[in-house]
């Protein structure tokens, strides 16, 4: 997984939008396509389309946000299912980083494993990000290692549980996280089997 530090000023969408659940971010009938193939094509794809598939006017498609990377939503972002495909949408789409004042637990789990950024704020941050982004601005940069989203000279605070920061900061999986205190379990399991040699497997 690409580590993730910064994003300095890059395109942001606004999606003033709350509850947004995993059935909006892809519907259901897309996800018999393999993960090869890319779900980025069907992002928010009913917000996007109406039912003759005639485009609904929905700024994260605005021509003039292509490229964009963060997405500033409202709260209870990524509700409903389970499905990672909501996840795999969003990346595929090019997104590094959702902000929003609350997410649903299983989305924000999903989101670490897959290199996004679940960005928390509280929702007068999320207003102000969003008014702003609606009055014209563009870009905003998003560090991890200060927690903190930059507009023009202003730093606005974000809140990240501290072991998904240091997942994303080193590109880490579960795995890798694991491995990161290999000393530390080996010295745990040489001194279990000093101090309670009777429970350590024979042979």
């Amino acid at each position: 997984m690409e580590p993730f530090r910064r994003l300095e000023e890059v395109v942001a969408c606004p999606l003033p939008m709350a509850n947004v659940d995993t059935d909006q971010i892809i519907p259901a009938r897309f996800l018999k396509r393999p993960r090869s193939a890319g779900y980025g094509g069907f992002l928010l794809h009913d917000l996007r389309f109406d039912e003759h598939g005639r485009p609904r006017n929905l700024s994260v498609y605005d021509s003039s946000r292509a490229g964009a990377k963060i997405l500033v939503a409202r709260r209870n972002f990524g509700s409903g299912s389970s499905r990672e495909a909501a996840v795999y949408a969003l990346v595929d789409f090019g997104f590094r980083c959702v902000v929003a004042p609350s997410f649903a637990d299983i989305f924000a789990a999903n989101a670490i494993n897959n290199g996004l950024l679940p960005a928390k704020v509280d929702e007068a941050t999320a207003e102000r990000l969003l008014d702003r982004l609606a009055g014209g601005l563009r870009t905003l940069t998003v560090d991890l290692e200060t927690r903190t989203i930059a507009v023009g000279y202003e730093l606005l605070a974000f809140e990240i549980d501290d072991v998904w920061r240091t997942k994303l900061i080193n590109g880490w999986d579960d795995i890798d996280l694991t491995m990161s205190r290999v000393e530390a379990i080996a010295e745990f399991a040489k001194r279990r089997a000093t101090t309670y040699p009777w429970v350590q497997p024979a042979g």
